[in-house]
């Protein structure tokens, strides 16, 4: 009986979080998300083809200098790398593996053409996004550097009440998104993954997650940040050195698949057939969206990360940020969608994280199921660390200190919990929650647009005087 009530009511859950969805999504954010990207895109010159190459520099230009990685680590700065293996520890997770699935099989192969538009305009915003972090961050109790959606909004509106108001509601919106339903997803997709592949129990496995999450979260953003430099950039060459092996032996369908992806776009029935029902508005309501839940732009969860960064200007920390989504929607999704695609797995019906194993599975037999649990956990548990900090910033930022050992422990409990729920209502509840957060941080970004323009021009006239540098409002105190 207890077993019918509690299917009953998440029947229920689900149809609500639908309708809401559906609101959120489909009339709302569909539409904002590409017109703000657009927006910045314009107002700030094409920064996304303009300052590429400048992007690339700023953030691999002194990776290997021994010397300054020396002086860092003794200073106890976060470097612009790792600022940014933090935020692509967040943007690299289920929404590149299970999240693309789940948007071929809502809105077929045309939806990747859709999250790539979303990707291309969503540069401009997180720049806009990095800079006003960098510009607002502060210092916490600890002395350590914060900042995010929240200190930009609270200290830069000029209507200090809407201000306020503005930063309340985005704190509570992360925190249930990311901290905590964010993580039931990572979670449920790593177990489901590993469950499927080596037949551990989906419990066990949330249990181990938490155990091992809970190490690093203790540490606080530098454990964080030197935990997401290690694993992050091995974790991403193998999963797409995996996929370039798998083009290599489909290549005769890459053209084809191509086809499929920009046909697609403008004529889903065209590939898939009417009596699929997938419709264009289908297409690129699930491209933003997963797009979105992947790469992060304009959500305002990885400017947490990057006003951490240790630079001589907001501005250069906004050229990696561009670089992020660059490396997690143009590479990795892009990996994920051509392999689900050229091995014909967007056709067996299955959904999440399975339609990609099964992709893997055609591609490398037992072996490529084994694998892809791997690199799926591997994604997954490093966006679990990203989403904790991004909420443990917010937490801070509401309530101090005090509230982050409550924090931590529902957050282990969310993560155990994910790893039995139904995927499908995970899923629909955090883009619910992800909708929610978007709306205050956008607000934010449009009534400080004229700021992320005078610090790119104040950044190019220093440039051109041949020293760049910034001082900081808590540096003037």
């Amino acid at each position: 009986m207890n077993v019918l009530l509690f299917a009953a009511a998440v029947d229920t859950a689900t149809k609500i979080v639908n309708a809401g969805n559906s609101i959120v999504w489909n009339k709302v954010l569909i539409f904002l998300l590409p017109v703000v990207g657009l927006f910045f895109t314009i107002y700030l010159g094409f920064p996304q083809f303009r300052r590429f190459g400048a992007a690339f520099k700023q953030t691999f230009g002194g990776l290997f200098d021994k010397e300054e990685n020396a002086r860092r680590k003794a200073a106890g700065e976060i470097s612009s790398f790792q600022a940014l293996a933090v935020a692509i520890a967040a943007q690299i997770g289920t929404g590149n593996v299970a999240g693309v699935a789940t948007a071929i099989l809502s809105g077929g192969p045309g939806a990747i053409f859709w999250m790539w538009v979303a990707a291309l305009f969503g540069m401009s915003t997180i720049f806009a996004e990095a800079v006003l972090a960098q510009k607002y961050r502060t210092l916490d109790e600890n002395g350590d550097t914060v900042g995010g959606p929240a200190y930009y909004i609270s200290e830069g509106l000029k209507n200090k009440a809407l201000g306020k108001g503005l930063a309340g509601f985005f704190s509570v919106a992360i925190i249930l998104a990311l901290g905590f339903i964010g993580n039931m997803v990572q979670s449920n997709s790593m177990a489901s993954a590993i469950h499927e592949a080596f037949g551990v129990s989906t419990l066990a496995i949330g249990i181990v997650i938490a155990a091992v999450a809970a190490l690093v979260f203790i540490g606080g953003i530098k454990r964080i940040a030197n935990f997401a430099e290690m694993v992050v950039p091995v974790m991403a060459l193998v999963y797409v050195v995996l996929a370039i092996v798998v083009l290599v032996k489909f290549r005769a369908n890459i053209g084809h698949a191509f086809g499929l992806i920009f046909k697609g776009a403008f004529d889903p029935q065209a590939v898939l057939g009417a009596g699929v029902g997938i419709t264009v508005k289908l297409a690129v309501r699930f491209g933003v969206a997963r797009g979105l839940f992947s790469n992060e732009a304009g959500m305002g969860s990885t400017p947490h990360a990057h006003a951490t960064a240790k630079v001589n200007h907001p501005v250069e920390q906004g050229l990696t940020a561009m670089l992020g989504v660059f490396i997690d929607t143009g590479v990795v999704c892009t990996a994920t969608a051509l392999v689900i695609i050229l091995t014909g797995a967007f056709e067996s019906g299955l959904a999440g994280p399975l339609m990609t194993q099964e992709a893997f599975h055609i591609a490398f037999g037992k072996f490529g199921k084994a694998v892809l649990a791997i690199c799926l956990t591997a994604f997954a548990f490093t966006t679990v660390i990203g989403w904790y900090y991004f909420g443990e910033t917010n937490i801070k930022y509401l309530f101090g200190k005090k509230g982050l050992m409550p924090y931590r422990i529902i957050v282990i409990i969310c993560i155990v919990l994910g790893s039995m729920f139904e995927i499908e209502f995970v899923w629909l509840l955090s883009d619910f929650f992800n909708g929610l957060m978007v709306f205050p941080n956008l607000v934010g970004l449009l009534f400080l647009h004229k700021h992320v323009k005078e610090l790119e021009n104040d950044y190019d006239r220093l440039k051109q005087l041949g020293k760049i540098s910034y001082v900081y409002e808590w540096e003037k105190k």
